[in-house]
């Protein structure tokens, strides 16, 4: 076995001239190979920075994501229609989260929502979802995914705890950690979804060539409904500051529709709520919660209206800022945390 992934690092890793790409099987079998931990600690580090260098393709993600599909945790399917909110899985350092918000914003209107992360992890070591929902009273830590599915089928949120759930996967962060980049693995995992059945997959990026790579892995995936949002830190989070530039799946495989949202002209103030403490941020989250004014809101009004709009739940982006602004100032929001607190503990 150790023969068979020397091929890979050698078509990879053969310098700018001559690597190649991997096929999608080929891709598929590396992965799985690492995750199994059939190639040595020295071929699998030789073989993410190699293939860090190169550069992933399309094919190469929809490889990788069959791996983790055949060998990682995944929720039975449920009825409703279901969002996976792909966050990166080194945290926030420089900007306030907002995701917990809007994914009880979107489970409170009816769209069920599975979200996936671990603890703080290289190379950024940034404040993880799994903290943030430990902040509000919910530990998804320890729970078997039979749980996690219970919680889901009854309050429209799941949380697959990778340490917990996908325990394969956290040999491959220890090699993150020491060799200190990014291997195309990370990127891959934006857009994994750990559901059985189909899905809308959100994601952020910060390089525009990401875009191209998540709709040709997940077009090979068979996956119809994508969004691909410019987010702040790469997450789903849309920014205040800028325009948000956001990527739709269309009725055409090949085609990206474009989108782009302007926080000055929905009202809001161009500026986004820095990240100071985990305390803080809490805190505030609380307030919105409670219906309190302040930025932290605006920034919920604006990421809320938004995956409102565009899971379909309201007509236009308008309205889904009316909608998420009710939602919370009638408790609605509020109580779909309690609930999940009262099923957990």
């Amino acid at each position: 076995m150790t023969n068979k992934f020397r091929e890979f690092i050698q078509k990879v890793g053969s310098g700018s001239h001559t690597s190649e790409n991997l096929t999608r099987a080929e891709a598929a079998t590396a992965t799985k190979m690492m995750l199994l931990a059939e190639a040595t600690p020295a071929q699998i580090g030789a073989f993410l920075i190699a293939h860090r260098i190169k550069r992933p393709t399309g094919e190469e993600l929809a490889g990788m994501l069959d791996a983790y599909y055949e060998l990682g945790p995944k929720l039975p399917p449920i009825p409703q229609p279901v969002i996976v909110l792909g966050i990166p899985y080194d945290g926030r350092t420089r900007t306030a989260p907002i995701n917990v918000i809007t994914a009880l914003l979107l489970a409170a209107a009816g769209q069920p929502v599975i979200m996936h992360g671990g603890n703080r992890l290289p190379t950024k070591y940034g404040l993880p979802l799994i903290e943030i929902w430990q902040g509000l009273g919910i530990d998804w830590t320890g729970l078997p995914l039979e749980q996690i599915q219970e919680v889901f089928e009854e309050t429209g949120i799941g949380f697959i705890y990778t340490p917990q759930h996908f325990p394969l996967n956290q040999i491959l962060w220890e090699y993150r950690e020491q060799l200190g980049k990014r291997p195309p693995l990370a990127t891959m995992e934006l857009i994994w979804c750990p559901y059985a059945g189909n899905a809308h997959i959100i994601a952020g990026f910060v390089h525009p060539p990401t875009e191209g790579m998540f709709q040709v892995a997940l077009g090979l995936r068979g996956v119809t409904k994508y969004t691909f949002v410019k987010g702040l830190e790469g997450s789903c989070d849309l920014p205040r500051d800028r325009t948000a530039i956001i990527g739709l799946s269309s009725s055409s495989p090949q085609e990206l529709a474009r989108l782009q949202l302007a926080p000055r002209e929905y009202g809001f103030t161009t500026k986004n709520v820095p990240l100071t403490t985990t305390e803080e941020l809490i805190k505030d989250m609380q307030g919105v919660l409670t219906g309190k004014a302040s930025e932290m809101m605006q920034t919920a009004l604006w990421n809320g209206g938004f995956y409102l709009w565009r899971s379909g739940i309201c007509p236009d982006m308008q309205a889904g800022i009316d909608k998420a602004a009710e939602l919370i100032s009638s408790g609605i929001v509020a109580a779909k945390l309690k609930q999940i607190n009262f099923l957990l503990n």
